[in-house]
């Protein structure tokens, strides 16, 4: 049955509630379609996992990390899925976010920017 899931959608709250800094200051500039008319949801599930930022009309997932997620087999794992399941992947550290948020914002634009490009078919000779 579709439909919001209770226990997911309870989590999904949890996850808000407790969101940090670089979180909220990227949701700042996210939210209301203020980037490029693009829509994001926060702690939004994409499978298995809860994404921090998740654009669906571009497939497109940001993750702000803490140093805890340097190197983190968990993460690569994460990635792997959502990159087969047709997602592109930003990963932005607390202290880029924080103190870089032009530079942040650029780098998202460009891939949304890139993502509405049609694919061109290779031919090959």
């Amino acid at each position: 049955m579709r439909g919001p899931k209770p226990a997911v959608t309870g989590f999904s709250r949890r996850l808000r509630t407790n969101s940090t800094d670089a979180e909220m200051n990227l949701w700042k500039h996210l939210r209301a379609r203020q980037n490029g008319g693009h829509k994001f949801v926060r702690q939004a599930p994409v499978g298995p996992y809860f994404c921090d930022f998740v654009c669906r009309e571009r497939k497109l997932v940001i993750e702000v990390d803490g140093g805890q997620h340097a190197n983190s087999q968990r993460d690569k794992t994460r990635d792997q899925y959502l990159i087969m399941n047709g997602y592109r992947v930003l990963r932005f550290w607390n202290n880029d976010v924080l103190g870089n948020i032009e530079g942040v914002l650029s780098t998202i634009s460009s891939v949304l920017r890139r993502a509405a490009e049609p694919l061109t078919p290779t031919l090959s000779p």
